[in-house]
């Protein structure tokens, strides 16, 4: 049985789930998606492969997870960055600014790498609900610049926020496609809103 080191048996479960998630992110970073299988997860983190079903059912539950938490995290980023706005159309302009700015600095790589995995379809509700809270801090804002139909306001920002990802990536002026898009998302709800 491995040495525990932390305070206890909860706190060290946390603490190897956490290693074989770091290790299947950099596996995924390095490799792409793919290269997330219980062998090479247990190889990086320095277990064995037994180790790791004690906490993942398979390869492909545990990208289920690391898909999770990496949308988790960008949620958190972008409530965090429009918790702070006192104004509607300022909490959407830096919601459309935070999340272009995720793209630009590189911290998208994760999940893009992860896009191509094929993830448990039992999984899909936790998924499509992580996906869903990065969108969460808009609804509300919206629903104050007087917009009727927020779920077309919404697909209308996700569209619009993803091409100018395709741009960034593809090697555009960041900032000037964040300040464009910003710009353009602003105006069009601005006139939903009349």
């Amino acid at each position: 049985m491995p040495r525990i080191t932390t305070t206890d048996l909860a706190s060290h479960r946390d603490w190897r789930r956490s290693q074989l998630i770091e290790a299947a992110a950099a596996l995924a970073l390095e490799s792409g998606g793919a290269a997330i299988t219980v062998a090479a997860v247990a190889s990086r983190a320095g277990l064995s492969r037994t180790s790791v079903y004690e906490y993942f059912a398979s390869s492909a539950d545990l990208a289920a997870d690391l898909v999770i938490e990496e949308l988790e995290t960008f949620a958190h980023a972008l409530a965090s960055a429009t918790s702070g706005e006192t104004t509607p159309l300022g909490s959407i302009e830096k919601w459309i600014r935070t999340s272009l700015e995720y793209i630009a600095d590189g911290r998208h790589l994760l999940a893009k790498a992860l896009n191509a995995i094929d993830l448990p379809r039992n999984r899909a509700g936790q998924i499509g609900a992580a996906h869903r809270q990065l969108l969460a801090p808009l609804r509300a804002q919206l629903e104050a610049i007087g917009i009727q139909d927020c779920d077309a306001a919404l697909a209308l920002i996700q569209s619009v926020t993803d091409s100018a990802s395709k741009r960034i990536e593809s090697g555009n002026d960041a900032e000037s496609v964040i300040s464009s898009t910003t710009e353009f998302c602003i105006a069009g709800l601005q006139a939903l809103a009349q």
